[in-house]
């Protein structure tokens, strides 16, 4: 038994939800459901009800709960008499992320063990106007942002600073048995007649503009598809086939994601990209650990091909 199966089974306790649980913790769907299934093996007994619209603790998941609580509480105790006994207490570097990072996350938590190993880095998943709010306002010290500031937010004169990283490419996400999921590449053009499931322009403004934008250059307005709430749900939408729909998808998710009834389509041509950057409040005092966070991010090893 791990203590990370253990983290993942409370977040999903909490959410009843798979896909949420993974977003919350910042990993691939699948790698979730692994881990629970190790776990229910391992305890020989099944955690979860779950069903293609609910999952809900089982009598043993609702039993199995407070000691796995107990367990984190007693991991996270354990850390802090640690820092304390080694002279100092234990530091907390708390990024607002984005998804879809891949092995950079990896290498994120490798440098920090290497060079600041007093420190914890906490990742923070919302929205890109609440992280650079809050990063504004000092409840984070970093916050990776996906293409331009929104309107009113991590600009020019907000007393914040930006530097790039990397461009994130997008993929189309299409239904497997569509004929568009037999072609190495498309074209924006090639998907007018598939309505788009798109988040809300207010969560990722660059994402949508940048998106609409392409529409629109290639001659056609799309057709809203249906509102969805979260990735899992928007790729369980378009793999459904009841009507036919598109969504855009970063290729780093995509390479990571296991979707049997969803395909994933490069686009021909530049394509979609949206830069990352990493922002940070001018005259921040955690200047050595960005560069700390800097280095990890733009290794060769972690860079896009």
């Amino acid at each position: 038994m791990e203590l990370r199966q253990l983290r993942y089974f409370v977040t999903v306790a909490e959410e009843l939800h798979f896909g949420r649980a993974a977003e919350r913790l910042v990993i691939g769907q699948p790698a979730v459901s692994q881990q629970i299934r190790r776990l229910e093996r391992e305890l020989k007994v099944e955690l979860f009800d779950r069903t293609p619209r609910t999952v809900r603790l089982t009598a043993a998941g609702e039993t199995f709960l407070p000691a796995a609580r107990a367990v984190l509480a007693a991991e996270e105790q354990a850390q802090s008499v640690a820092a304390e006994l080694a002279g100092g207490r234990r530091d907390v570097f708390r990024l607002g992320t984005v998804t879809g990072l891949g092995d950079r996350l990896d290498r994120l938590f490798d440098a920090f063990a290497q060079h600041a190993p007093h420190v914890r880095v906490e990742l923070v998943s919302v929205p890109v106007r609440e992280r650079l709010a809050r990063l504004a306002d000092g409840r984070l010290d970093a916050a990776l942002v996906r293409g331009a500031a929104p309107d009113g937010g991590g600009g020019e004169g907000s007393g914040l600073l930006r530097r790039p990283l990397w461009d994130e490419e997008l993929v189309a996400a299409v239904p497997a048995r569509h004929p568009l999921a037999q072609r190495e590449a498309v074209g924006l053009g090639d998907l007018a007649g598939l309505a788009l499931c798109l988040t809300e322009r207010r969560n990722h403004p660059a994402l949508v503009d940048l998106v609409l934008d392409g529409c629109r250059r290639a001659g056609f307005a799309p057709v809203p598809g249906p509102a969805t709430s979260n990735l899992q749900d928007t790729l369980a939408a378009v793999g459904s086939g009841s009507v036919p729909l598109w969504t855009v998808v970063y290729e780093g998710n995509a390479r990571r994601l296991r979707v049997p009834r969803v395909a994933f389509v490069p686009f021909a041509g530049p394509g979609l990209r949206l830069p990352v950057e990493l922002a940070v409040r001018a005259g921040a005092g955690t200047a050595p650990l960005v560069e700390v966070l800097l280095a990890a991010l733009t290794a060769p090893a972690c860079s896009d091909q």
